[in-house]
């Protein structure tokens, strides 16, 4: 039988393969020993773990800033008096009105007199009575004919005359109720003919200035507040007038924890209310902090807000801090070193003691 040329080439192949395969060398594309070949997967996540995460970071130094306390309140007129009567009586006439602006001593209410211009002609009558007899009776005694102990009952008849005299002269001017303050006139005010007893109110005065602009304050702020500081107050009006921290509360209310504070301010033009709403903001002692965005902010394992930073070996680590006050542009910080380098982009992929690559904001960040 003739052996054809097919069967002697499929003879061969198998040959071959079965000594390649006996040899126990396998070569698959793109591995083996040479040295272009790739690493296994688990090396090369082990070398790309030795490479320093890169992140950005900026340095941030602290600033002197102004710190300031806000109270919200409302304003009150440092003076507001209740002129009352002294004794009873119809009121007669009432120059004062309402919004009227009153000197010390100007008359407010008018009463009846009724029978107290003759108490005090009666008064007058007994006391010059009473003044002849002494004077006689002195004379007498100077020249014998007159007991000591009658000069002496006459000047004590003098005497109790003259008292007398003044009662019935004070009771006739209280029919005359003046203001004791310069001032405003604001209800209540009486009207005329109205019957006033003692005590009644006859009008009531408002010394405009100066205005206070009265506020309440935690406890936890309360150190923070000295008589004497600058305040800025705000009023709804839109005005704006400084003024100066006049009085502290010594106690707190007991329902609110909180101490009464009022800022005297100048009011001579009479421009400020009483009882406007207020917001005033207390000048604090200058003091040291930073100025970020909030974009960099992040939170510890605990809770803890702040940011992270890196160290001079390149490590991350971790500054708790404390908000202090903000605006759209930023918040201010207290807690840091007043020199930080702080990761500004990536500091939420990586984590304290880390050692990372710092890429500072001028330059572009390459993971």
């Amino acid at each position: 039988m003739a052996i054809r040329f097919s069967h002697v080439l499929a003879l061969g192949l198998t040959a071959g393969i079965g000594i390649w395969m006996a040899t126990g060398t396998t070569v698959v594309m793109g591995q083996g020993n040479g040295e272009n070949s790739t690493p296994p997967p688990a090396e090369r996540v082990k070398a790309q773990a030795s490479v320093p995460f890169a992140v950005k970071v900026e340095t941030l130094e602290a600033t002197t800033r102004t710190p300031f306390l806000e109270m919200r309140g409302r304003t009150q007129a440092d003076t507001r008096v209740e002129v009352h009567s002294e004794t009873s009586g119809v009121v007669r006439t009432r120059p004062a009105t309402e919004g009227m602006f009153v000197r010390k001593g100007d008359l407010l209410c008018s009463l009846d007199r009724g029978a107290r211009e003759a108490r005090v002609l009666q008064a007058n009558a007994a006391l010059a009575q009473a003044n002849i007899d002494y004077e006689a009776a002195s004379k007498l005694n100077n020249r014998g004919f007159s007991a000591a102990n009658r000069v002496i009952a006459l000047k004590a008849t003098r005497d109790a005359a003259k008292a007398q005299l003044q009662e019935a002269e004070l009771e006739l001017d209280r029919t005359e109720i003046r203001a004791p303050i310069d001032g405003i006139i604001e209800t209540p005010l009486t009207e005329v003919g109205a019957m006033l007893g003692v005590g009644k109110v006859c009008a009531t005065i408002m010394a405009p200035d100066p205005m206070l602009a009265i506020g309440a304050v935690s406890e936890s702020n309360i150190q923070a507040v000295k008589v004497g500081q600058t305040a800025v107050v705000n009023l709804v009006t839109g005005q704006s007038v400084e003024g100066k921290v006049s009085y502290i509360a010594s106690s707190a209310d007991p329902d609110t924890r909180t101490f009464r504070v009022e800022v005297e301010l100048p009011n001579s033009d009479f421009e400020l209310k009483d009882g406007v709403t207020t917001s005033t903001q207390l000048q604090l002692a200058e003091e040291k902090a930073h100025f970020v965005s909030p974009g960099i902010l992040t939170l510890a394992d605990n809770g803890d807000i702040g940011l992270r930073g890196v160290d001079a070996d390149n490590k991350v680590i971790f500054y708790p801090v404390e908000l202090i006050g903000g605006d759209t542009q930023g918040v201010w910080l207290k807690g840091l070193p007043e020199k930080v380098t702080v990761i500004t982009v990536g500091q939420d992929f990586v984590k304290e003691g880390r050692t990372v690559h710092p890429v500072f904001e001028t330059a572009e960040v390459s993971q």
